[in-house]
């Protein structure tokens, strides 16, 4: 049941929703993949990688209709973004699911504080 089609548009919609306000919709996305569907951490990291880039992009596309965005400005911390992303993606290669598991505990822990 919480894996059909009816469910899962209900909580992209609100994932999605969460997404656009900026408050890490992704996060809550790989919590429901790994704990209620049961997805490996491994897939559900590459799950929220391809429901991300194409939210960040509407809402990045929107804010900067409304010149809310600068991409001058956003253009360091982009690339900055990008390089860690591809350093932690090679360096969790070498790291086993309980290790991934709580680093990710401990992060959802930071951004909650």
């Amino acid at each position: 049941m919480l894996a059909s089609i009816p469910v899962s548009i209900v909580i992209g919609i609100i994932l999605g929703f969460l997404t656009g306000l900026g408050t890490g919709g992704g996060s809550l996305l790989v919590l429901w993949l790994t704990l209620v569907l049961q997805t490996p951490p491994a897939h559900a990291r590459l799950i929220n990688l391809m429901f991300f880039l194409p939210c960040a992009l509407v809402a990045t596309l929107i804010n900067w209709r409304k010149g809310r965005v600068s991409f001058q400005k956003l253009l360091l911390p982009a690339l900055s973004g990008c390089v860690m992303a591809a350093v932690f993606s090679i360096i969790s290669k070498n790291m086993n699911t309980e290790q991934l598991k709580s680093l990710f505990g401990v992060l959802l822990i930071f951004i909650g504080i």
